[in-house]
């Protein structure tokens, strides 16, 4: 069984219903990808830093609503990032000026639970294959 941590982007392009300037359906992707992990009963992890993002990004009322999908499927798992884990987060910030803190801690914990990674994010990608951790976009599992 394939364990994947999921980054906000992905949820957002099938949320939002996004499409990217060559016309390709990234929501198409993404909801393809998450019927396969569900298919497969693949567990989905996610943190209450991906839910702050989301929160930022979303109305209450939308937000509310998509929490449900976290809180209700057997797939998804909560993860939780420890003291020690912060802390490796922000010295690693202090150092890696290109990327938020937030997505260093998703490359974390997909690294803490040995998830693949689901992202678009450039820098994201990047660091973490620098930190060994295997990363893909939605229509590179399907």
């Amino acid at each position: 069984m394939v364990c994947y941590y999921v980054d906000s982007c992905i949820y957002l392009n099938l949320w939002k219903r996004e499409v990217d300037d060559f016309g390709n359906l990234l929501w198409g992707f993404a909801k393809e990808f998450f019927e396969k992990a569900e298919n497969e009963n693949s567990v989905i992890y996610y943190s209450g830093f991906l839910l702050k993002e989301l929160m930022f990004v979303l109305s209450t009322e939308e937000y509310l609503n998509k929490l449900e999908l976290f809180e209700s499927s057997p797939n998804f798992k909560r993860v939780i990032l420890s003291e020690e884990e912060h802390n490796l987060a922000e010295e690693i910030k202090n150092n890696y000026l290109q990327i938020s803190l937030y997505d260093i801690i998703h490359a974390l914990l997909a690294k803490k639970t040995n998830s693949l990674l689901v992202t678009r994010d450039k820098e994201l990608i990047e660091f973490a294959k620098s930190i060994n951790v295997e990363v893909k976009k939605p229509e590179e599992i399907l």
